[in-house]
């Protein structure tokens, strides 16, 4: 049995990509460049927000990817949870989780303050041990970091532990921090994706994290 399973944000736990999306286009209408379709931002998160901007202007210096990174905070700060919402059975999921006693975290290249917000509006009432994102002087994921962080906050095994998300990014930051990964097949990637990093586990449904955590 598992004792802490720590979660992905975007892509796994909440359907993000409207408000992120539309915060980018924000930013790129505010510096005069060309927007892009919502569901071109798949391919464009997951790397934290400085790379997100950097892909949708692939051609942009590093002084207009500052400006970028100031417009698009101002208007996510206002805006990140308008359009999000949980994936079907992620409260249930989270409530059985701490029912059971198996404490639950999340890891996140989102940047920390916006990531604890979110967390606060969706998810008040579950105890979560820990909410980590991107901040000054931490690498963001594949480096396992973020979960040695949450890891040395709520101490548990590694063999106890098992990290959750929907991308090759989650999947080797799992390998790295030496816990189970687990893929979830109903976010921002492509099952062929999560295949290809070697996910330890695919799951189609929240109630299988369930499963393998109990089991």
């Amino acid at each position: 049995m598992k004792k802490l399973i720590i979660f992905d944000l975007d892509g796994t736990l909440l359907n993000t990509i409207a408000d992120l999306g539309t915060s980018c286009n924000y930013a790129l209408e505010q510096m005069g460049f060309a927007t892009h379709p919502i569901s071109s931002y798949n391919y464009m998160v997951g790397n934290g927000i400085r790379k997100l901007m950097e892909r949708a202007q692939p051609d942009a210096d590093p002084k207009t990817i500052d400006e970028l990174l100031v417009h698009f905070r101002h208007h996510y700060d206002e805006h990140c949870t308008d359009s999000t919402t949980p994936y079907p059975g992620i409260p249930e999921l989270l409530a059985e989780l701490t029912e059971r006693g198996i404490a639950v975290a999340v890891s996140t290249n989102k940047y920390e303050s916006a990531a604890r917000r979110i967390i606060a509006h969706f998810f008040p009432d579950i105890p979560f041990v820990a909410v980590m994102g991107q901040v000054e002087d931490r690498p963001t994921k594949p480096d396992p970091s973020i979960d040695f962080a949450i890891l040395q906050k709520h101490p548990t095994p590694k063999a106890q532990t098992m990290h959750v998300g929907d991308s090759a990014v989650d999947i080797e930051t799992a390998r790295r921090a030496c816990v189970d990964s687990v893929g979830v097949t109903w976010g921002f990637r492509p099952v062929s994706e999560l295949r290809k990093a070697f996910a330890d586990h695919l799951v189609s449904s929240p109630s299988e994290i369930l499963n393998l955590a109990v089991r």
